[in-house]
C-alpha cells in the first residue's frame, strides 16, 4: 500500500526544469530520499524504496551527491583500527 502526496510546483518551474509532471514527481521522491538518508531519518533500504529504485543505485546516487553511506565519523574507525 503507498500514500498519495499532491505537490503544487508553478508551471514555470516545470519549464525551467524541462520535466514532465511525472519525471518531477520521480526527481522529488529521490531528492527526497536522499536527504532523509544524509539526516540519518531513513535507512538506504527505506531510502531507496522511497525512491523507487534499487538499493545499489541508491548507494550510487550517495556517491554521485557526495552523501557518506557510513555513519562512522573518521575519528570513531581511527579508534576502532587502534583498539584491535
Amino acid at each position: 500500500m503507498e500514500d498519495v502526496l499532491t505537490i503544487r510546483i508553478p508551471n514555470e518551474i516545470s519549464h525551467v526544469l524541462n520535466r514532465t509532471p511525472e519525471e518531477l514527481g520521480r526527481d522529488i521522491r529521490i531528492y527526497a530520499s536522499l536527504m532523509l538518508f544524509r539526516l540519518g531519518k531513513l535507512s538506504s533500504g527505506s531510502a531507496a524504496l522511497m525512491a523507487g529504485i534499487p538499493r545499489v543505485m541508491f548507494l550510487d546516487l550517495c556517491s554521485v551527491y557526495k552523501i557518506s553511506i557510513s555513519q562512522i565519523t573518521a575519528g570513531e574507525l581511527r579508534q576502532e583500527a587502534f583498539d584491535e
